[in-house]
């Protein structure tokens, strides 16, 4: 690899892809749209002159040439990442991560959530768990506490769902896919066969205030919806707390550890007692 004159924004958007098994959730990480990374991911492997991606139906798998390219890239990464992503250290890049209705929540909260530190922010609404010891986002808003010895967390409160829905006709049930626990309990009471279903959570929710279904959504949302009731009990299997996770080195940055405190006051006044 050495002997090739390589652009590392190419592969960020590799191991970006790779990560993510396909584009889709690629876009989400890097900016990029899926046409952008299909075509870079295309070109690198022309200059590579190996075939990295198995192009599927439903997503990109590692190629066996692909796998061993990962792993050359990702050690150089762990090296490159802590010199590319710092930027000028009075004013550093803050990545947060976390589940599609935090992420909203905080981009509403915008203003109080930069408050006077000018730190520059993106915001990563992802499902999975990116990694902070890699860089992938710097904070992550998860649902348990680290296991890395490298990582600090901080646990906020409990977050807890409900179904909603305009009143308590029966409706069919609406379904966000993936794997999600939500998911998983919205199919296990028939809303594979007998609901519709969204492939993100906000269509979820557009759909009950519109009267098509009925919907899970955590209570911090569902609750401030005025055209929504809840039409179920708390369901308690899906109950979990929620955590802030950062790298132990990271939160020792000044306006790191102006955002951390910003967030932890958002969340908690938001989530804490939903």
């Amino acid at each position: 690899m050495s002997e090739m004159n390589f652009d590392w924004d190419d592969l960020r958007l590799f191991l970006a892809v790779a990560r993510g098994q396909g584009l889709a959730r690629a876009v989400d990480v890097t900016g990029k749209s899926a046409p952008t990374l299909g075509r870079r991911m295309l070109s690198l492997e022309r200059r590579l002159g190996q075939e990295l991606f198995e192009r599927m139906p439903r997503g990109y798998a590692l190629t066996e040439e692909g796998q061993a390219f990962f792993e050359k890239v990702s050690r150089l990464e762990a090296q490159l990442v802590p010199m590319v992503e710092t930027g000028r250290p009075e004013r550093p890049l803050i990545k947060i991560s976390a589940g599609s209705w935090i992420t909203a929540l905080l981009c509403r909260r915008l203003p109080e959530l930069v408050g006077t530190s000018g730190a520059r922010l993106r915001f990563i609404s992802a499902e999975e768990v990116l990694s902070i010891t890699r860089r992938e986002t710097l904070i992550g808003v998860r649902n348990q506490g680290p296991e890395d010895p490298l990582l600090a967390g901080r646990k906020i409160g409990r977050i807890r769902f409900a179904t909603y829905a305009i009143d308590r006709t029966e409706r069919p049930w609406i379904r966000v896919m993936g794997a999600t626990p939500s998911s998983r309990w919205v199919a296990a009471q028939g809303g594979s066969e007998t609901g519709v279903e969204v492939t993100h959570p906000r269509n979820a929710l557009d759909l009950a205030l519109a009267g098509a279904g009925r919907a899970v959504l955590p209570c911090f949302v569902g609750d401030r919806e005025t055209g929504l009731q809840r039409v179920s009990d708390e369901i308690d299997e899906l109950a979990h707390d929620q955590w802030l996770v950062m790298h132990q080195d990271d939160r020792h940055i000044p306006a790191v550890r102006a955002v951390i405190t910003r967030l932890v006051a958002i969340l908690k006044d938001n989530c804490s007692g939903a």
